[in-house]
């Protein structure tokens, strides 16, 4: 029986939400809902939970790839980018490192570590922060296969001035386990510090991310 065939109106998941709170829902229930399920002639709930169950649990489905979510039958792109920008905000929500201070090298690896731990593959962020290195916005600029990502240094200065930002630092992570920076992080750390000289804005680091280990760049 799906969602929207329940007999009572009272046990459908979204009024038990709606009167209830979130907590009255159960994780199958919440995934049904956020990625608008709607099998044909099998209950919604129950395809949810063989999801999740696919995903070892939810931090696995929080960290699925869109090609993952598709497998089943009965998630599309539409309900797999649904489910991504849950988790994303979510993440965001509980992670948001805005109005603290970027001090040290020490002080971003512990802003992006808590984002960067779900990361699966390569992905570059960009701290853009007011002239006292206070984070005004953490913005991701790059995203690459499970080795390797591109960063984009014409990017990285756009994503700093679209936020009014006076100082940056950059943070990307090594999924590989081991946070030792690359000759190509060297160079492109390099190419990014002389871009941003040229413009007048400050560079202040850029941080390797590996599980709970981290190194400088610079």
């Amino acid at each position: 029986m799906s969602i929207s065939s329940r007999t009572l109106a009272g046990d459908q998941p979204r009024e038990r939400l709606l009167r209830l709170g979130p907590g009255a829902l159960s994780d199958a229930e919440l995934v049904a809902l956020v990625a608008g399920i709607e099998s044909q002639g099998r209950d919604d709930v129950a395809v949810a939970r063989e999801l999740i169950l696919d995903c070892s649990g939810l931090r696995g489905l929080a960290a699925a790839f869109p090609e993952e979510l598709t497998r089943s039958a009965c998630i599309g792109l539409t309900g797999a980018a649904r489910l991504i920008a849950a988790f994303e905000l979510a993440g965001r929500a509980t992670d948001a490192p805005t109005n603290r201070v970027m001090d040290s090298a020490a002080a971003i690896a512990a802003l992006v570590s808590p984002v960067l731990a779900r990361e699966r593959r390569e992905k570059v962020l960009v701290l853009v922060a007011d002239a006292a290195n206070r984070v005004l916005q953490v913005v991701p600029v790059a995203t690459g296969g499970l080795d390797s990502s591109p960063l984009p240094v014409r990017e990285v200065l756009h994503a700093v001035l679209r936020y009014d930002g006076r100082a940056f630092a950059l943070a990307h992570n090594h999924p590989s386990g081991d946070p030792s920076p690359s000759v190509q992080d060297r160079e492109a750390t390099a190419a990014v510090g002389r871009a941003a000289d040229a413009v007048g804005l400050r560079f202040l680091d850029h941080v390797v991310v590996a599980g709970t280990t981290w190194r400088s760049v610079r």
